[in-house]
């Protein structure tokens, strides 16, 4: 009995100091076409596993509407040069991204172009915010991004 009882903490020890890698489909968004909206940012979330950036955009009619924008990870971005001041509220985007195919105000991120003026936070630099070259999966060689 107590060998089982030792056997089973050192399974659940073993198990809990693993990594745990999980990734799910990004099935819910139209991969196949690519969206460009320009907008200012209303807030950023460097989150695990996925960054949340909300912009606002005019609609057809001129009214402000928000989109709530999926990248990758806060390492992701890392990984690929985004760094937390490249982004603040208030500052003018122009993102490329594939929309959700309900139809909904989200989309999952591929590209951000910080548009703010200020060359020392990437001004004009168009940086990748899925870690996958945009297209919603890992880069070759990059497992895990997300």
């Amino acid at each position: 009995m107590l060998v089982r009882v030792l056997l089973l903490g050192t399974i659940c020890a073993v198990l809990s100091a693993s990594p745990v890698r999980a990734h799910h489909s990004h099935a819910n968004y139209d991969t196949s076409k690519w969206t460009t909206m320009e907008g200012k940012v209303t807030e950023v979330h460097y989150l695990v596993p996925h960054s949340w950036l909300y912009i606002e955009v005019k609609d057809a009619k001129g009214a402000p509407t928000i989109w709530a924008l999926e990248g990758t990870g806060h390492g992701g971005l890392q990984r690929v040069g985004v760094k937390r001041e490249d982004l603040k509220a208030g500052d003018a985007v122009k993102v490329r991204c594939h929309l959700l195919r309900d139809g909904s105000n989200g989309a999952l991120l591929g590209f951000v172009t910080p548009m703010h003026g200020d060359s020392a936070r990437g001004h004009g630099i168009e940086r990748d915010w899925d870690g996958g070259g945009g297209g919603g999966e890992p880069a070759p060689g990059q497992p895990g991004l997300r």
